[in-house]
């Protein structure tokens, strides 16, 4: 049997396994209607443990994990489909216009004024006014407790990563992402006037611009020490006796009267620092083109592999995925995903059912767009 016959039999069985796959998912929809009209629960643990049991045991051992993985695969799209009978009234999320936001909201900025969260509220409220506060939680405890109508948080830089206690609080509180803007990150090496550089004891400042001018700091052998803003950093240098140095913004060293020992120091001339705005409603708008969800999975085989399944059954594109671990439970972790979408898509909305009746901790976060 030559080349071109080995590919027709497949054809020939490829056509076959369609025909069956669309026999089953009929059945499929049958079953669902059946489980509506009695109340009965779409996912059912124990017949999927039998069916994949039963596969494993009528395939030849080479092919075990390839057959489960198959079927397995099978009952994922065969659920999703249910789960699009069961919600079938659920055709979008309710949220609120950010586009009908006021033009002059209170928005809550870690650091002070001249700090790049300052920079990114600018972004996206000009005319906005900052409520400054010490510390991340300080921000989300205003957004909660509404002390302001929005918040500003830096989420990744494209240096450095994450900025892991912005994952942990948007876990923590009960926040939404109502709209996203990049800001470019220019740090400097500021002083109080009259300090040389050879005099410099510690440079200090936040976690990410000490790891973002890492190389610069290793180049000149500088001590560091972290604090909790860029722009509440320089403001210690200049209060403080001692001929420390902060890493901040040119706009913060210029509005303290610092002076600049060096610019441009960050490691990669092309840094950039993704901001989240923060709100305590969930807002959106037509043109919101982002979605934002955070879950957790069962320590089980393939559980990820799965979870990518129902997206791709509902025809969207993932953007991002990141893991972060929980605080305080060893090996378990959050997934934060982006994905391409609409809250007014009505597959956007049946997946979120989808996932919000499955998972044991689902969040969804946000439907926005970059400003």
């Amino acid at each position: 049997m030559d080349l071109n016959e080995l590919r027709n039999n497949i054809n020939d069985i490829d056509k076959d396994i369609l025909e069956l796959f669309i026999k089953r998912m009929g059945l499929c929809v049958d079953v669902a209607k059946y489980k509506i009209e009695n109340n009965l629960p779409v996912f059912q643990t124990e017949r999927e443990k039998a069916i994949i049991e039963k596969v494993r045991g009528n395939s030849p051992q080479w092919l075990e994990n390839s057959s489960e993985i198959l079927f397995t695969t099978i009952m994922d799209i065969s659920k999703s489909q249910q789960y699009q009978l069961v919600f079938d009234k659920k055709d979008k999320i309710d949220y609120l216009d950010f586009d009908k936001v006021k033009n002059n909201p209170t928005v809550a900025c870690p650091g002070t004024e001249g700090s790049y969260s300052h920079i990114a509220s600018q972004q996206i409220f000009p005319e906005g006014i900052p409520l400054f506060y010490e510390d991340f939680e300080e921000v989300f405890e205003a957004v909660v407790n509404d002390k302001a109508d929005f918040g500003i948080m830096p989420l990744q830089n494209s240096t450095a990563g994450s900025v892991h206690q912005a994952y942990n609080l948007l876990k923590k509180y009960n926040c939404h992402i109502g709209a996203t803007t990049k800001v470019k990150v220019s740090h400097c090496l500021a002083v109080k006037k009259g300090i040389e550089l050879s005099q410099i004891k510690k440079v200090i400042s936040h976690e990410q611009a000490l790891a973002q001018c890492s190389d610069f700091i290793k180049e000149k052998g500088f001590l560091t020490e972290k604090y909790s803003n860029t722009a509440l950093a320089a403001e210690f240098v200049l209060e403080s006796d001692e001929p420390y140095a902060a890493i901040c913004s040119l706009e913060c060293a210029d509005r303290l009267g610092l002076e600049i020992l060096n610019s441009e120091i960050t490691n990669e001339a092309d840094n950039y620092t993704r901001f989240i705005l923060l709100s305590k409603n969930v807002y959106s708008s037509e043109s919101a083109d982002i979605i934002s969800v955070s879950l957790s999975l069962p320590h089980t085989k393939s559980s990820l592999y799965r979870l990518l399944t129902k997206f791709s059954v509902a025809g969207l594109n993932l953007t991002r995925i990141e893991s972060k671990p929980i605080a305080g439970k060893e090996f378990d972790v959050v997934f934060y995903l982006d994905f391409e979408g609409s809250v007014q898509n009505p597959q956007v909305a049946k997946l979120v059912a989808e996932l919000e009746s499955e998972l044991s901790y689902f969040k969804f976060l946000g439907n926005y767009k970059e400003v």
